[in-house]
C-alpha cells in the first residue's frame, strides 16, 4: 500500500498533521521528514532526514517507502523570509519544483502544498477577500507563494499531477512554538499569559488578520486531500477561513479567563506585512466544492489553548 510523506514535519503544522494522519492510517504508514532533528512527538513512526533542495534524496525516500502521497510543508515563513530573501525564494520555489517533478516522474497519487493569504497585496479587497482577488504580494514569502500556486496549476494542467493547495490564514496551535510568521504573535501571547508575563505585541492593537486554530487547519488539509478529484475546481489554491481578530480582541478573550494579563503594543517591521494582508477571507468555493466548515471561534480556541498549554506547563515542572 502506498504511503504518505510529510516534508517539514517538525514545523507547527507538520507535527500536528503527522500525528493526525498516523492516528488515521497507522504509525508506519506516514513518513515524517525534516532537515531538523525530529521532535519526540514524531518518534511514533518512521522519520527521514531530508533537505528538500536535494532532489535525489527525495526520490530515494519515495522509492524506499513506496510513497504515493506527499504533503510538502517545508518552507521559510513570512517574517523569517524577509531576513534572507534569496534563500527564502530558493527554498520555497526549488523545494516545490523538486516535489512536483518527482510526483510527475514517479506518478504519485496526490500532492499537497500550502499557500497563504500572503499572496494578497494592499490593493486586494480587505474585508471578505474573494477567491479571485488581485494578487500583488509585497513580501518575498507572498511572491513565492503566488508563483507556487501557478506552478501547481501548471503541473496539474500540463502533466496531470493531482496537486492541491490551501491559502492558510495565521495558524494557532499549542503543540509548537512560533516559527517565524507574522501571525505568530497569536501563539506566543498564550504562552506569555500562562507564564504570568506581560506580552509585547509587534502589531498595532487594531490590526485584524484572518486566523485558524490548528485543529481546523489539519481538518481542512485532510478534507481537501480526501475529496474526490472531480470536486476540486481550483488548482491554484483555495481560500480557507475560520476566524478574524485583532491583538486587542485576543487579549480581551485571554483576560476574560486570566486575571492580571497585560499587553503593550510596539509595532515593528512586521506591521507593514500585516497591513498588506486581508482583514478577513471569503472561502465560498472551499465550502461549496468539498464542504469546508470550521469548528472553532475565538472564545472556544482561547479556552482550548489555555487548557492544553496549562497542562503542558505543569508536565514540564
Amino acid at each position: 500500500m502506498n504511503k504518505i510523506l510529510i516534508t517539514g514535519a517538525c514545523g507547527q503544522l507538520g507535527s500536528e498533521l503527522t500525528e493526525e494522519l498516523r492516528k488515521r492510517h497507522g504509525n508506519d504508514y506516514v513518513i515524517a521528514s525534516d532537515i531538523s532533528e525530529p521532535k519526540s512527538s514524531l518518534s511514533t513512526g518512521p522519520f527521514e532526514h531530508l533537505d528538500v533542495l536535494d532532489r535525489d534524496r527525495i526520490e530515494e525516500i519515495v522509492d524506499k517507502h513506496n510513497i504515493g502521497t506527499v504533503y510538502h510543508l517545508a518552507a521559510l515563513l513570512s517574517a523569517t523570509a524577509e531576513k534572507n530573501i534569496h534563500f527564502a525564494w530558493k527554498l520555497n520555489m526549488d523545494g516545490l519544483l523538486n516535489i512536483l517533478n518527482t510526483a510527475r516522474e514517479k506518478s504519485l497519487e496526490r500532492v499537497f502544498w500550502p499557500s497563504s493569504i500572503a499572496v494578497f497585496g494592499p490593493d486586494a479587497q480587505k474585508v471578505k477577500t474573494p477567491q479571485t482577488a488581485a494578487c500583488n504580494p509585497t513580501t518575498v514569502y507572498g511572491i513565492s507563494k503566488l508563483a507556487g500556486e501557478q506552478w501547481c496549476a501548471y503541473y496539474h494542467n500540463k502533466f496531470g499531477v493531482d496537486v492541491r493547495s490551501l491559502r492558510y490564514p495565521g495558524l494557532i496551535g499549542y503543540k509548537s512554538m512560533p516559527g517565524g510568521g507574522t501571525t505568530d504573535y497569536a501563539v506566543d501571547i498564550y504562552h506569555k499569559a500562562l507564564e504570568g508575563e506581560p506580552f509585547h505585541c509587534f502589531l498595532e492593537k487594531e490590526s485584524a488578520l484572518p486566523m485558524m486554530y490548528m485543529a481546523d487547519a489539519v481538518k481542512a488539509t485532510i478534507d481537501l486531500m480526501e475529496a474526490p478529484s472531480e470536486n476540486i475546481t481550483i488548482r491554484t489554491s483555495y481560500n480557507v477561513s475560520a476566524i478574524s481578530f485583532s491583538p486587542e480582541e485576543i487579549a480581551a478573550a485571554i483576560s476574560g479567563q486570566l486575571e492580571g494579563f497585560e499587553i503593550t503594543y510596539t509595532p515593528d517591521h512586521r506591521q507593514a506585512i500585516a497591513d498588506s494582508w486581508p482583514d478577513s477571507i471569503d472561502d465560498t468555493p472551499a465550502r461549496t466544492d468539498w464542504g469546508w466548515e470550521p469548528s472553532f471561534d475565538l472564545e472556544s480556541m482561547t479556552d482550548d489553548m489555555l487548557k492544553n498549554l496549562s497542562a503542558m506547563l505543569k508536565e514540564d515542572e
